[in-house]
Order: C-alpha cells, then sequence, then structure tokens
C-alpha cells in the first residue's frame, strides 16, 4: 500500500511540551525563528452546527429582534451593552475587558452568500472558500500557505520546496483535532494534533514502535524532496514528546482555559506557539451550535457554549502573551438562525451570522458591516438575517494586511476581493 506522508499526518498525532531536552532539529527551528522575527500568526476557529449570531451579539437596540423572540431574546436590561445598540450576551463578560482594550471586533450579518441550508454543503464552501462550488478540492487556508510568501517575515520570503513556502518547521500550520480539517487540505504540509495524553505514533500503543520505525525508515530511503526533508524532523519530534511529561506546561497567570474539547484545544495552540516551533497557522473547531430546540436564553445551551468561546479566547490572549500583538484570531459558522424562534423555542436554519476578530493588529471597539435590520421586508426569504458582508471579505484583509499575502485570486478564486473593499478592522 502507498502510504503519503500528508496520510500519515492526518492519522498521527502530536503535541509540544515543555522539556529542557531538545533535539537538534528543535535548535534549528528555533534559531530560524529568531532570525525571522515579527512572523504573524493566524487562529482560525470554526463555530460547526450554525451559531445564532443573534443571540450572541444581540441587536438590543432594535424592537423587532424582541418581538420575534418572546422566550429566547436576551433582555435589554442583562444584555453586556458595546455601543447602545449592540450587545453581548452575559454568559460573554470575559470578552469585555478585550473590547474596551480594543483588541476584539466584530462583523455582523456576514457569511456565505451561497443560500444553501444544509451544514455539509455549508461548511464545505466555508473550507473551501469557493461558496456554491463543489469541485474545489483544496481550502482556502491550505492556498494561503501554498501561493503566498512565508506569512509576515521581515526577512522575506523563505526556502521554497516544490509549490510551497516552508519554514522548516513541521508544526508551520496546525489543526487541533484527529484530522486535517477541509480548510487546511491541499499540497501545502499540515499537520493534525490531537490531545496532548495522545501524542506519537499509535498513542500509547506498546506496539507503536514497529509501525514508527516503517515509516522512519521508509522516510529515510525516500526520493522525495518534501518527504526526505521533513519526515525525520517529524519523528525526532514524536520521540522527543514521548520522553517528555504532557503536564508541564503551565499557561501564564490568568490564563483560566475552560474545560472542554475548544479549551483544551486553545490551550495547547497557545502551548504550541510558545514553544517556538515555526507555528504560523492554527485551526481548531466545536460543535454544538445547532439549537433548534430549548435554545435558551440568559441560561441554557446557548448561554454555555457562548461562555466556553469567549473564556477559552480570552485565555488565549492572557497565555500568548506578547505573541498575542503579532496574532489574529478569527471565528466563523457555516451559517446563522432565523430571527425568529420557532415553537420548541429553539431557532431553525438561517442566514447571515456573526464573526469575532481578535488580536494584537485589530482595530476593536467596533461592529463593522451594514447593519440591515430585522424588520419583515429587510429579511433574507422573510426569515432570516440578510448578508451584507461575505467572509471572504473579512478573511481576505487578515490574508492581505496580516499575513501579506498578495495572491487573493487565488486564494479565493472567483471572488473580487481587492483592498479597496476591505473593512479596515486591522491596522
Amino acid at each position: 500500500m502507498s502510504i503519503t506522508r500528508r496520510v500519515f499526518l492526518k492519522g498521527g498525532a502530536m503535541a509540544v511540551v515543555g522539556t529542557t531536552v531538545v533535539p537538534a532539529f528543535l535548535q534549528r527551528v528555533a534559531f530560524a525563528s529568531e532570525m525571522a522575527t515579527g512572523k504573524k500568526k493566524f487562529i482560525v476557529i470554526f463555530q460547526r452546527g450554525a451559531a445564532d449570531g443573534l443571540n450572541i451579539v444581540v441587536p438590543h437596540g432594535e424592537a423587532s429582534y424582541y418581538a420575534m423572540r418572546p422566550t429566547i431574546a436576551i433582555p435589554r436590561q442583562q444584555v453586556i451593552d458595546l455601543d447602545g445598540f449592540f450587545g453581548l450576551h452575559p454568559s460573554m463578560s470575559s470578552f469585555k475587558p478585550l473590547w474596551d482594550q480594543g483588541h476584539l471586533a466584530i462583523v455582523h450579518a456576514a457569511g456565505s452568500p451561497d443560500p444553501t441550508r444544509s451544514h455539509f454543503d455549508a461548511q464545505d464552501y466555508m473550507e473551501s472558500g469557493t461558496p456554491g462550488v463543489k469541485s474545489t478540492e483544496d481550502g482556502w487556508l491550505n492556498r494561503v500557505l501554498r501561493d503566498g510568501s512565508c506569512a509576515g517575515s521581515e526577512s522575506g520570503p523563505g526556502t521554497r520546496l516544490g509549490d510551497s513556502c516552508h519554514t522548516g518547521s513541521p508544526f508551520r500550520a496546525v489543526a487541533l483535532g484527529s484530522a486535517l480539517p477541509r480548510m487546511l487540505a491541499g499540497s501545502a504540509p499540515a499537520v493534525a494534533i490531537s490531545n496532548v495524553n495522545n501524542f506519537g505514533v499509535g498513542g500509547r500503543n506498546p506496539r507503536a514502535q514497529p509501525l514508527a520505525n516503517t515509516f522512519e525508515a521508509m522516510y529515510d530511503q525516500s526520493v522525495d524532496a518534501v518527504l526526505h526533508g521533513t519526515g525525520q524532523e517529524t519523528f525526532d519530534a514524536v520521540k522527543m514528546l514521548k520522553s517528555a511529561d504532557p503536564q508541564k506546561y503551565t499557561p501564564a497567570p490568568g490564563a483560566n482555559y475552560p474545560r472542554g474539547p475548544l479549551g483544551n484545544a486553545l490551550r495547547q495552540v497557545a502551548q504550541l506557539m510558545k514553544a517556538d516551533l515555526g507555528v504560523e497557522v492554527a485551526f481548531s473547531d466545536v460543535g454544538g451550535w445547532d439549537h433548534h430546540v430549548n435554545e435558551g436564553s440568559v441560561q441554557g445551551q446557548i448561554a454555555n457554549r457562548v461562555g466556553d468561546l469567549s473564556q477559552a479566547m480570552a485565555a488565549l490572549w492572557t497565555d500568548l502573551g506578547n505573541l498575542a500583538e503579532e496574532t489574529v484570531v478569527v471565528t466563523m459558522s457555516e451559517f446563522g438562525r432565523t430571527a425568529r424562534e420557532n415553537g420548541n423555542r429553539g431557532t431553525d436554519h438561517g442566514h447571515a451570522n456573526v464573526m469575532f476578530i481578535m488580536g494584537g493588529p485589530v482595530r476593536g471597539r467596533r461592529v463593522y458591516g451594514r447593519w440591515p435590520g430585522l424588520a419583515p421586508e429587510h429579511l433574507n426569504e422573510g426569515r432570516d438575517l440578510a448578508l451584507t458582508t461575505d467572509f471572504r471579505t473579512v478573511l481576505s484583509e487578515v490574508v492581505y494586511r496580516h499575513l501579506g499575502n498578495r495572491n487573493l485570486g487565488t486564494v479565493f478564486p472567483g471572488f473580487d476581493a481587492n483592498p479597496g473593499s476591505f473593512l479596515k478592522c486591522l491596522v
């Protein structure tokens, strides 16, 4: 059976932990990182299931919102007010300091222009970056890595291996999970990293070592430059991780990650980035946003989800320390929910949604995008918040201004993503 590096890395599991024993390849990566100061970092968080943007960033200044949601609307007196019209769900108090400090921005009425209400299709379109086109093979985030110069390096582009701009680190693009997401699928190298307690080839299975030796031998004998150039380094990393204590890592003071999948994932993102391994792009996702029944209001399902999201992102910001000034984090979900609540005190599949942008380069304390209103005549198909900002406009600005990739036509084919259309939400 032919086994490629990409297939192996999708099924493998790695994590970086604190250790005083640093292999030679990690010393080389750290040295390269010191030489390329000011390297920008980008983190994408996908809220799978179609989050209810109207109960996350609440238009408490619009009477129609309360008229259409008699049991699940967030009472105006309990909304965390932002600008007199919009406010945060009360469970998102962790976001308020970031907002006040200018490190958090919001884009409302944003999302994919495709009208589908299918979770599968909508997620696929947002991860491929080509709404309505099912034939796209790779993901937009992989194309960012493949077709741009090395992200944010003051010393210019890195070493090119084939079509990829390669920094010498197998950790350049990482996804926290058991497999690479659609967004990172493509020819640019990327790795999937599962929980730190399951790192290594085959996890803690005592019979895993022979399998590792098999793959290691394959890399040693490979004539492929990509395989031969990075395979041994990947195994060096796995060996180092196996000999270290995953619990050695301690987040920065005040970085209080919530328990649960997203908190654990973002904790590991900070861990990887602070280990100085050359991580430039990271991805994580979190499910549980499909609230057709008993969505809740100030308490309940939506409250629990948004509480975890805001607390995890705020902890990440604190944990990254000075690195946060070079980092941009963007959230996205496949589509929003209906403006009106349904008969089960929930919401059904809608259209436009809300996106958060967090980071040092962010022009915060502002809700970007044109608000279309919730009056019946302004709703999409008479039921949803209408879309006024294409999600690719938001991402294009991050790709162009933060990561320095000017090839927007390649990253988002078929979309007119010129700088003149940017929201100017980044410095």
